[in-house]
């Protein structure tokens, strides 16, 4: 049985059926030949994009180059009125003065400090799972729940169920809910004076979690001065000086970065997570494994993690056939080659990790379910080349070990206890919104293990 993946469009098709295509769906509006190609060209009467799968090149511009090719401002204008100048955005110096500031808070001693906020989370989230059993379930809003009572725990040492972190979370749905990947901004330039067109339901939603999170910043910057902040993450990003100005973030900075980190620490978890729980229903054998991985070795210590193969191994799976970010873009600033095509500076070059994740040419049944993969040493070269779940380089995702933890954790807790199972539903279509979830949910009957009361 092979995991569901999204039908390509036509090879040619319109300009614009192309632009309506790319805002509804970027998977679905790619053509199939892009699992195979190493490069492919795009053109629109605007710019040029290519989108590149060869790993050197690839290497290229996120290892070796990476400040010649920037981000590009065309996805970054969707988000700009929730993630303001936050470090997913950022360019240049600014950027890399904000992750001197940030790395430090997730180091890997940091990790083990965070291990029982994660802890009482996998708790919380398996116990409002148990009290649906025998139900079907839709997976990705419980999915969604346990990833943000994650972030609110670690980073500000408050649980889901507290009054500001509960109105971020159902506000932070709202806004799924209005904003598209792509505005038009994405397609014809615009100059900087003029309004970029996002929805005035996404202005607003925007504006209330940026609200609410400045309330809790505030609040947290007024305790570090009295001395009386708990150590977590957000004290720990507060209080770190930049060991090139010895500045620290304002807290209008700091709200953007809040603003990333719920984004990137629960959107991104809450899709994985939730396509690792279909694949486990999808194959029993496998969720057999992890749960009885887990009975044996699982606790509320930080050194059982690493004896959470089998869980690690299906996660990486999970995240290659289903990337929560399916696509990353960067931008020439001078003049390229790449293959045996000149690129002007501008061009817009687009990393696929959903495309490359599944490349017919470098992996091994690239569209079947095989957490063995991982023990292979095909696997393990794919692994170093060609798997970028987390980007790669220097903009690779400050929080990429954090994932791995909480998702790891996560799904060893919940299936210790419980078992998921496919429903009568037609299988779940994967579409990207903000990140990769399904067109219509992920809907799971949720079971009792046996001896579980």
């Amino acid at each position: 049985m092979i995991p569901p993946k999204p039908t390509p469009r036509a090879e040619r098709v319109s300009l614009w059926r192309y632009m309506r295509l790319f805002r509804a769906d970027i998977l679905s509006a790619q053509p199939a030949r892009l699992y195979r190609a190493w490069m492919a060209e795009f053109r629109t009467p605007f710019f040029r994009s290519y989108l590149v799968n060869q790993p050197d090149l690839v290497a290229r511009v996120l290892k070796e180059r990476p400040d010649d090719f920037p981000k590009s401002d065309r996805i970054s204008e969707g988000l700009r009125p929730l993630l303001g100048e936050s470090v997913f955005l950022t360019n240049g110096e600014t950027w890399k003065r904000q992750r001197r500031i940030i790395d430090p808070a997730f180091e890997g001693g940091r990790l083990k400090d965070t291990f029982p906020a994660m802890w009482d989370a996998a708790e919380a989230a398996a116990a409002r799972l148990a009290a649906r059993t025998g139900e079907a379930v839709e997976i990705e809003e419980q999915t969604s729940h346990a990833a943000a009572d994650v972030i609110f725990r670690t980073l500000f040492s408050i649980p889901i169920e507290h009054r500001i972190a509960a109105e971020v979370f159902h506000e932070f749905r709202a806004y799924q809910r209005t904003q598209p990947i792509l505005n038009a901004a994405a397609f014809v330039p615009l100059p900087r004076w003029l309004p970029r067109g996002h929805r005035r339901r996404t202005r607003a939603a925007a504006r209330r979690i940026r609200g609410l999170i400045t309330e809790l910043t505030a609040a947290r910057m007024a305790e570090i001065a009295e001395g009386g902040a708990p150590d977590d993450l957000a004290t720990k990003i507060m209080t770190t000086r930049d060991p090139e100005t010895g500045e620290t973030f304002s807290t209008g900075e700091m709200v953007d970065q809040v603003a990333i980190f719920f984004l990137a620490g629960h959107e991104t978890s809450a899709s994985a997570l939730a396509w690792t729980l279909y694949l486990m229903a999808l194959y029993p054998e496998w969720q057999d494994r992890v749960a009885a991985e887990a009975e044996a070795h699982l606790a509320p210590d930080f050194a059982c993690v690493p004896r959470l193969r089998v869980a690690r191994d299906v996660f990486r799976e999970a995240l290659r056939l289903y990337p929560p970010v399916p696509m990353m873009v960067r931008e020439a600033t001078r003049a390229e080659r790449f293959r045996d095509r000149d690129l002007a500076p501008g061009a817009q070059v687009v990393l696929s990790p959903w495309h490359q994740h599944r490349h017919t040419r470098l992996w091994e049944n690239p569209d079947g379910f095989d957490p063995a993969r991982w023990e292979t040493e095909a696997g393990r070269a794919c692994a170093r080349e060609a798997y970028m779940p987390f980007s790669a380089g220097p903009r690779v995702c400050t929080g990429a070990g954090f994932a791995m933890v909480e998702g790891v954790l996560l799904l060893s807790r919940l299936l210790r206890d419980l078992r998921v199972e496919l429903t009568d539903r037609p299988p779940p279509v994967p579409v990207a919104h903000l990140t990769v979830r399904s067109k219509d949910g992920i809907w799971l009957r949720v079971r009792a293990r046996r001896g579980v009361s």
